[in-house]
């Protein structure tokens, strides 16, 4: 009888750890303008290596090169640019506010402004997006009021949610933004039950599934990828590999796979990986997979390879599991001075026109702030009614219900 040896498992370590030399060397970036754009109608056994590479627009140099630039005026590119700015003044005041005990909780957005930002501009008027807690930039894009968002970040008597959600779990169906859930993954087969749905009623809106890497190894992940691709739902499926889950790297939830989007050959759907910095590419490759669901072509996984600069949330310590430096050795850059550097080298904008419109900005952040806390913070002002608790739970309140409603007062 053969004897073989004892058998053991082997656990992924991430490249570094905290004090050690950040290295991003298994990160391996396409030279700008490099990967092809493939015809929206291509099979997608025929574009197999895009699930490999990254899609980049931006090169060094600030320039557009390649066949997937040329989708955005400068006038477009300006707008976008200070969608970023305002995300990222909002998301340094929110944080304060929870420093300063004004609300419990908060998660930033710093370093992955792009990928929400621009994903936004490619869809039309009542597309829903099903988000995780890390796309508010699709409610900036969108024009949603920054009074309302921290309103609910507050919980105050102004909350248009009444205090029953977490706070930036947002909710906004005429913003096409889907209540977020703190379930983390459910909302990728919710996003994939929605486009069925609308393709049954032979409507014309798409959906937009979102999470984030560590997610992808619930199970409601490969749930999603099986309907998504049996049936040709008409929905974007969206990874955001930001290389840190809460405090777990990317590699424990990719297994074998080599990449995220390389998940979605095996199940047949087309798969692109794109520089989630690169706001002009996250646009470019956002649009051709709507595109591509419009015309019943079935679903698209992007893979959005950026990186997470801050903590998980307030109640995380990077510093923790990761060195601190990290970020500045992240070799695709910041998404915000990327795109103001492109549109210096086109002459439209200056380091000038730059630091007026963050201090414009900032008090346009401020205002709204300010605004906010009129009808209350965390610990003080006005506070949504204890009635609101059994509002909303039911199209008719049953007789139990409204009994408790009775003995709390209400």
């Amino acid at each position: 009888m053969t004897e073989f040896a004892q058998l053991s498992l082997h656990v992924p370590e991430p490249a570094v750890r905290p004090g050690g030399q950040p290295d991003f060397s298994n990160v391996k970036i396409a030279k700008a303008g490099a990967v092809p754009r493939p015809e929206v109608g291509v099979a997608p056994e025929d574009i197999r290596e895009l699930a490999y590479s990254i899609i980049r627009v931006l090169n060094r140099d600030g320039e557009a090169v390649g066949p997937w630039s040329g989708m955005l005026s400068d006038d477009e590119l300006l707008i976008g640019l200070r969608h970023m700015m305002k995300l990222r003044a909002f998301d340094a005041r929110m944080l304060m506010a929870q420093r300063q005990g004004k609300t419990s909780f908060y998660m930033q957005h710093l370093g992955e402004e792009a990928v929400s930002c621009a994903f936004r501009k490619a869809l039309r008027k009542g597309d829903m997006n099903f988000p995780t807690y890390r796309q508010a930039g699709l409610l900036i894009a969108d024009d949603y009021p920054m009074v309302e968002m921290m309103n609910q970040i507050y919980s105050n008597e102004s909350d248009p949610l009444h205090g029953r959600q977490l706070p930036i779990m947002y909710s906004s169906k005429n913003h096409g933004f889907f209540t977020i859930s703190g379930n983390l993954a459910t909302q990728y087969v919710q996003a994939v039950g929605w486009a069925m749905a609308s393709a049954i009623k032979s409507d014309s809106k798409i959906a937009a599934g979102w999470i984030g890497d560590g997610s992808t190894a619930e199970s409601d992940f490969h749930s999603a990828l099986v309907f998504a691709s049996t049936y040709k739902a008409p929905v974007i499926l969206n990874i955001v590999n930001n290389q840190w889950a809460i405090s777990t790297f990317q590699g424990i939830a990719r297994g074998g796979s080599g990449t995220f989007a390389a998940r979605g050959l095996g199940f047949g759907i087309p798969a692109l990986r794109v520089d989630g910095n690169d706001y002009l590419a996250v646009y470019a490759v956002a649009c051709w997979a709507a595109e591509r669901a419009r015309r019943n072509l079935g679903p698209t996984l992007i893979e959005y390879v950026t990186y997470r600069v801050g903590a998980h949330s307030t109640s995380d310590d990077p510093s923790a599991y990761r060195p601190k430096t990290e970020s500045e050795a992240w070799p695709l850059g910041d998404p915000v001075l990327r795109l103001k550097k492109h549109l210096i080298v086109r002459g439209v904008w200056s380091e000038e026109r730059h630091l007026q419109a963050e201090a414009e900005i900032i008090d346009e952040v401020i205002e709204a702030q300010r605004k906010a806390e009129q009808h209350g913070t965390l610990h003080a002002g006005g506070r949504p009614s204890v009635r609101d608790i059994f509002e909303g739970v039911y199209a008719e309140m049953p007789p139990h219900i409204r009994r408790q409603r009775q003995k709390a007062g209400y």
